[in-house]
């Protein structure tokens, strides 16, 4: 149902079975799939595509022009994927030409209460940034990543899968997948064994990414050393593989 004081620009695409609140702006350049859940009082700039199944409360800015001073109105675009969860107040922005020209985000996310992606942004599934987390410009964030509330994120940093962001952190480094990371600045504190355990990782294959962790954080090895002894581990697992790509392809440098 379409609330008669929504307004709907000429052009959208709108889907079946889709809920548009009272006083919600939705532009020309934007299409919105099937089953979307949109509260009152949201505005939907474009150019941006919206999967199926997103829920969108109140206040919320989803796909709006970005922040950054280079931007000069260029039509850069937003993507969104399936399943996805933005609370209230959340603001989602489009992309630049100094990079892909996109802000891209996953299926199956949570986006908490005053939460903020910046454009060009990369987000991938299954990620839960909690109330007032903000990731800045071309930050890329892999699945089941958790950012805790009123944690930031440096511009151009790289957050692998599986790790766990402490809630109040500054991240200013990259942090590799599987990783915890608390304070200000972000420093590591061990693996997500407990997150790994629940999404069904085999004892061995956490068994194995724990050596190649001591690798890179206890034995106080410099990373090429450190690359050297997981791989004298024999183990090329995708999971192991994982941790370190996300350490050997940083380009900001990991956090230690």
């Amino acid at each position: 149902m379409i609330h008669p004081q929504a307004i709907i620009e000429p052009g959208a695409i709108i889907g079946e079975n889709v809920t548009i609140g009272p006083w919600t702006y939705v532009a020309s350049n934007v299409v919105i799939g099937d089953n979307c859940e949109i509260s009152s009082h949201v505005v939907i700039n474009g150019p941006t595509k919206i999967g199926r199944g997103n829920r969108i409360f109140q206040f919320a800015s989803i796909g709006e022009d970005c922040q950054d001073l280079k931007y000069d109105n260029e039509p850069t675009e937003l993507v969104i994927g399936d399943n996805n969860t933005f609370r209230e107040c959340c603001t989602i922005h489009r992309g630049t030409i100094q990079d892909n020209s996109l802000t891209q985000i996953g299926s199956h996310n949570l986006f908490m209460a005053y939460t903020h992606v910046a454009h060009d942004c990369m987000v991938g599934n299954h990620c839960i940034m909690a109330n007032n987390a903000s990731i800045a410009g071309h930050v890329h964030v892999g699945d089941h990543v958790i950012i805790g509330g009123m944690s930031g994120v440096h511009q151009f940093c790289h957050i692998g899968s599986h790790s766990f962001v402490a809630a109040n952190a500054l991240v200013l480094k990259d942090i590799p997948a599987y990783v915890m990371a608390s304070g200000h600045p972000a420093k590591p504190f061990g693996l997500n064994s407990e997150g790994l355990k629940r999404r069904g990782f085999a004892s061995s294959t956490i068994m194995s990414i724990k050596r190649a962790y001591k690798s890179v954080y206890r034995k106080k090895l410099s990373i090429e050393d450190a690359l050297s002894a997981i791989d004298s581990q024999g183990d090329s697992s995708p999971e192991l593989s994982a941790f370190v790509d996300s350490v050997k392809n940083s380009t900001r440098g990991i956090i230690r």
